[in-house]
Order: structure tokens, then C-alpha cells, then sequence
């Protein structure tokens, strides 16, 4: 298992066409990360190239090579994003170029935590040149997330500063904080490929989480399940990969039909896709113009591509420059999680224009110009425990796992910010879900004018059944917690049980003249038959008593006490259920064992009706059936009541 001093990490570079950057990962790796024809025909790198080495601390670091020339910014952008330490390539016989200012601009924009600015091809420029170089590059990245980074000095060719290259490298790392690998397994998937013999593999670098032999894990957006077949990392097969490392995943029935670089595979039923997302978004002061209201742009996260329409929310165009907070439609779904960085390029021509953070991956989306909404968003923004409670007041009610999947925090993480949330009193544990205090509240309202309006509508039946007074909340609420809420407002005296169903405390049905008249002769058949007692549509039937009267005459009946209910289509009359009942305790206190015909016998009844007796007996739990023999098992001492 991996401990939690463990650290994997991945290097990037990042740079113009033909600065060196493959030359210097072949340097410190061994590895030519060119694997392309075209790209050995070339000279340039067209498509991402991963390599690894050690570290001067036993450490093993993944490094991705990415392409630098502008026509590949795309594939770049499906490598960049996974990183953990940039190394900044600069030629000094060339200096700043346009794709070192744009790949600059990328990694400031996604955050990447550290960096080293590397100057090579120092064997072909004089100490005095290299300095003008070194000036031009700090005053470059002054106002960016390098304007602290280290520079070093190298050479490919003669292997000059690479040990100080290699110091450099394992400094940064052990600054850089652990990764989550108890977390759901998210990897992006960066390429796919089809392997004689071995079938589908892909590669990609973990976001978080563990992977394992022989555990099944879900692709996205294809939403088919896969079996991990084998596991490698750096080229050597292992029994689990962890949040940090780039592996590569031999997945069984898998069809790589189904897979393209974006895809993600993941923990099962934790990663949900989306076509519709809330972030953050910077422009650059570089744009060459202000972002209008549903502008289509190419918005890049993880390893993948969309085209997304931009919905500004409180104005209707950004100035390069600004910032805002927006929302993203999507042409097609992809995954996403908060905190998320991304990338969005102008439609036509392709230029990086800005990117930022996702807020929240799964919105409702929203109307403009509403001040409620931004300031929500505003508070969503200020961090993960408010983020949860946003969630929370929008939904209602929701389960942590559902919060896992909406946030891509890990589970521990939740756990500890809904603590304190209700630490704050600001939710509730309802059983398997959190609610919002206000709903509460308003649940409780919902239930008693649920039922008043229950009695005022059914004025003979004595309670509003559990079920129907459900009705009354969101369907979103589980049964776990209404029957906690109920038995909350009952235990408070806001509600009273009355058999199967709920009642206003003192709430009495009134029936009619004509009502206790039909009420009487109906219960009185029910008394007559005793253990021979039919079924309701014959007792009806017997009685001439039209059905459309039945449901509330047995409600209130049943309600009153004065009809036990042994399932939808049969009662007792209480005292005949009262006396079966202590023929049951009486035979128990003398035997082990009962069979239907013998209880038949005792309660003077027929197959039908006591097998129903019994069946209602066993669901109480006061009996259990063994095969053709029932045993006594939580069966009372005395009837109750009596």
C-alpha cells in the first residue's frame, strides 16, 4: 500500500518548437519521447511523449514531453494538465518565442505549482549573451507563477547543468504536497492503442485515487464497465498504481471504439458526466477582443476538447483582462469536477484567450442578472465547506456520496467539513442524508398541512396514511429520513399516530346518520363471521353495499380499532383477532411448533382465512415459519391492551 509520506509527481515541459525540450528529457531520462515517424522525419514533436528517471532521492518521476509548435497546441494541452512541476524550455541562441509566451500563459492560467525556467543549447551562446537571454526570460515571466522559479543552464550535447538541473528538480518535488490516493480513482485518459494479444490499453496520469489488478472501473463518457487486466508504471508491471504516477491500464471487454483522449476512467458510480458548468473565468490582457454573451469558444480540461457558448451572468461582453464568473454549455458531456482547471482558445482563429477554475460541474443553469444568484456563486467560490452547503441548499437533501460526486472532494474531506457544518448548525443529519435547517422547518409545515387538509378532505377516516403524507415532501427525500422527521414531529406532539395513519391530536372523525348506520352493519358482519370472515368485495357483496363506500368504512374502522387489518383484502373483527391471538400464546407456552391445520381447528376458522392470520402473525415477528412448521419467536405474553 502506498503510505502517506509517499510522493509521486509528474514533470512537464513547456516551450517553443525546437528549444530543446525533447534533447533535454532524452538527457536527464535516457528516453526519446519521440515515438512518431513523423515526428523522427521532422525533427519536431507532434504528439505527447512520456518518459521517467530517478531522482537523486530514490524517487521515480513521469515526465511528459508536449509539443511546441502552435499547431499542436491541443495535444500539449491534453499533457499539460496533470503535471506537478513545469520545466519552461528557452533556447538562448533564440530567446522568448510565441509558443513560449502562449504555453506560459496556459501553465499560469491552470495554476501548475511549481516551475524551473531550464535555458539550453548553452554550449553554442557566450556567458555575456546567455545573461541578456536570462534578463529577457525573468522580465518575461515577472508577473506569472514562475517570477520566483529557479533558472538553470544546460546543455544537452556536453551534459552541462544537468546534475544542477537534477538538484533543482528534487528540491521543487519536496515542496510539493501529497497526493489524494484514497480517494475515487480518476485518470484521463491521454492516449488508447490496441495491443496483439493484450487488447485494449490506455494510458493517462492518476488524479487521485488507487488502482488495482483485477478491480472494475467505468469509462466516461461511453459509460461501459471494464475489468483492469494489468497495471504498469514506467514499463513495469505492478499490483496497484497510485494518485501522481502515469500508468498505463490493460482493460478486458473493453472495445477501443468506445475510448477517445478525453475519455476518463474512473471508481464506478462516483463520476458523473455534464454538458453545463459554473467557473471562474480570466481573460487574458492579450485577448484580441472582449468575450460577448454565448460566444463559442474551444474549452480544454483534463485531456479533453469541447466547444462550449459562453453565458456571462451579470454583464454582456468581458474585456480582456477581466474576470468573471460564468457559465459554460457544452456541445457534448465531458467530466468535470470542482477546482478543475481549463483552458478556453478563441473559435476562429485558435488562440488562448483565458481559462480559469470550475466552481461547481453540475448547475441548474441560471437566469442573468440575478443578484441572488451571483452572490450564491460568490459564496460557492470562497471555498469547500461553503461549496458543500450551497449544494446542499439547492438540493434540499443529499447523501454524501451524491456530494462526492457533485464536488470530486474524497470522502474523508466531506465528512470533515459536514461536521462542522453542523457543528454550525447550519445542517442536519437526517439519517443517510443532510438537509438544511430551513427545510426542515418547512417539511414540518408540508406534513401538518398535509394532513389537515387530509382530515378536511376525508372527514370519516381517522388518519392520513404514511405513505400518502410522504407525498407532501420532495421526492428526493429518502424514506431513511422522513420516517425520522415523522417520528420526530409525533415524539413532539405536532401529530398523532393513529394505527397505519397519522392525525391532527384530538381529531375525531364525525360520521353521519346514514354513515353509522352502514358502519354498524358492516362491522357487525365482521363480528358474525368471526374466523370465517371473507374477503372485503364478498363482505360487500353480502351486505349490498356499494364498493365506492368501502376504502373510508374500513379506514375508519380499522383507524377506530375495531377491524384488524391481516393484509389489503382481509380483516378481523377485533375481538375475533383478540382471540386468536391468545389461542396463539397459549398453544406456544405448551409446544414448540405449529401447523396451519391445527391452529385452523382451534380458532374454528377455514385454510384461506388462517393462513392469512398467520402470515399477518409472522410479519409481526411474533412467529416464524420453518417449512411446514411456524415457532414462536418475539410473540407477546398477554394479548395487548387486555
Amino acid at each position: 500500500m502506498s503510505s502517506a509520506q509517499d510522493r509521486y509527481v509528474i514533470i512537464g515541459t513547456a516551450g517553443h518548437v525546437d528549444h530543446g525540450k525533447t534533447e533535454l528529457i532524452k538527457t536527464l531520462t535516457g528516453t526519446d519521447t519521440d515515438r512518431l515517424k513523423e515526428e523522427k522525419a521532422r525533427g519536431i514533436t507532434i504528439d505527447l511523449g512520456f518518459a521517467s528517471f530517478r531522482l537523486p532521492g530514490g524517487e521515480i518521476a513521469g515526465v511528459v514531453d508536449v509539443p511546441g509548435h502552435e499547431r499542436f497546441i491541443s495535444n500539449m494541452l491534453a499533457g499539460i494538465g496533470g503535471i506537478d512541476l513545469v520545466l519552461l524550455v528557452v533556447d538562448v541562441t533564440e530567446g522568448v518565442m510565441p509558443q513560449t509566451h502562449e504555453h506560459m500563459q496556459i501553465m499560469d492560467l491552470l495554476q501548475i505549482p511549481r516551475g524551473i525556467v531550464v535555458l539550453t543549447k548553452c554550449d553554442l551562446s557566450e556567458e555575456e549573451w546567455i545573461d541578456l537571454v536570462e534578463e529577457e526570460v525573468r522580465e518575461e515571466v515577472s508577473h506569472t507563477f514562475l517570477k520566483n522559479a529557479p533558472f538553470c543552464r544546460v546543455s544537452s550535447v556536453t551534459g552541462e547543468g544537468m546534475d544542477e538541473l537534477r538538484r533543482l528538480i528534487a528540491e521543487n518535488v519536496a515542496l510539493l504536497p501529497s497526493k489524494d490516493a484514497d480517494g475515487p480513482l480518476r485518470l484521463p485518459v491521454d492516449r488508447h492503442f490496441t495491443m496483439s494479444g493484450f487488447g485494449t490499453v490506455v494510458t493517462g496520469t492518476i488524479l487521485s485515487g488507487t488502482v488495482r489488478v483485477g478491480e472494475t472501473l467505468e469509462v466516461l463518457p461511453a459509460e461501459e464497465k471494464t475489468r483492469v487486466r494489468e497495471v504498469q508504471v514506467h514499463g513495469n508491471k505492478v499490483e496497484e498504481a497510485y494518485a501522481g504516477q502515469r500508468c498505463a491500464l490493460n482493460l478486458a471487454g473493453l472495445e477501443r471504439a468506445v475510448l477517445e483522449r478525453g475519455s476518463v476512467v474512473g471508481t464506478p458510480a462516483i463520476f458523473d458526466q455534464t454538458t453545463r458548468l459554473d467557473g471562474r473565468l480570466t481573460l487574458l490582457p492579450e485577448a484580441p477582443r472582449p468575450v460577448k454573451f454565448r460566444d463559442p469558444v474551444h474549452f480544454y480540461l483534463g485531456t479533453g476538447r469541447v466547444v462550449a457558448e459562453v453565458a456571462l451572468l451579470d454583464r454582456d461582453e468581458m474585456q480582456p483582462g477581466e474576470s468573471a464568473i460564468v457559465q459554460f454549455h457544452l456541445d457534448r458531456p465531458i467530466v468535470a469536477h470542482r477546482e478543475d482547471r481549463y483552458i478556453i482558445r478563441s473559435y476562429s482563429p485558435m488562440i488562448t484567450i483565458g481559462g480559469g477554475r470550475v466552481l461547481d460541474p453540475r448547475p441548474e443553469k441560471h437566469r442573468r442578472f440575478r443578484k441572488e444568484i451571483m452572490e450564491s456563486l460568490i459564496e460557492m467560490e470562497s471555498g469547500e465547506k461553503a461549496f458543500l452547503l450551497q449544494k446542499i441548499l439547492d438540493k434540499q437533501c443529499i447523501t454524501a456520496k451524491e456530494l462526492e460526486t457533485v464536488s470530486g472532494m474524497g470522502k474523508e474531506k466531506i465528512t470533515a467539513n459536514l461536521k462542522e457544518l453542523e457543528g454550525e448548525k447550519k445542517i442536519v443529519q437526517m439519517v443517510d442524508q443532510w438537509v438544511v435547517g430551513q427545510a426542515l422547518v418547512a417539511w414540518r409545515h408540508r406534513l401538518l398541512e398535509e394532513t389537515e387538509r387530509f382530515h378536511a378532505e376525508n372527514p370519516l377516516i381517522p388518519g392520513i396514511p404514511h405513505a400518502t403524507l410522504k407525498g407532501a415532501l420532495p421526492r428526493k427525500v429518502s424514506p431513511k429520513a422522513y420516517e425520522k422527521l415523522l417520528g420526530q414531529v409525533v415524539a413532539e406532539g405536532f401529530l398523532q399516530q393513529r394505527g397505519e395513519g397519522l392525525c391532527i391530536p384530538g381529531f375525531t372523525p364525525e360520521p353521519t346518520e346514514e354513515q353509522t348506520l352502514d358502519l354498524e352493519r358492516l362491522e357487525g358482519a365482521y363480528r358474525k363471521a368471526g374466523a370465517m370472515a371473507k374477503n372485503k368485495n364478498e363482505t360487500l357483496a353480502q351486505l349490498g353495499m356499494p364498493s365506492s363506500k368501502a376504502d373510508p368504512y374500513f379506514a375508519y374502522l380499522f383507524g377506530m380499532g375495531r377491524l384488524v387489518k391481516l393484509n389489503d383484502e382481509s380483516f378481523f373483527h377485533k375481538e375475533t383477532y383478540d382471540r386468536a391471538l391468545q389461542v396463539l400464546i397459549d398453544h406456544f407456552a405448551k409446544h414448540d411448533t405449529l401447523i396451519l391445520p391445527d391452529y385452523r381447528d382451534m380458532i374454528g376458522s377455514a385454510r384461506k382465512q388462517t393462513q392469512g392470520i398467520l402470515e399477518h402473525f409472522d410479519g409481526l415477528k411474533y412467529t416464524m415459519r420453518r417449512g411446514d412448521e411456524r415457532v414462536a419467536w418475539k410473540l407477546p405474553k398477554e394479548v395487548p391492551g387486555k
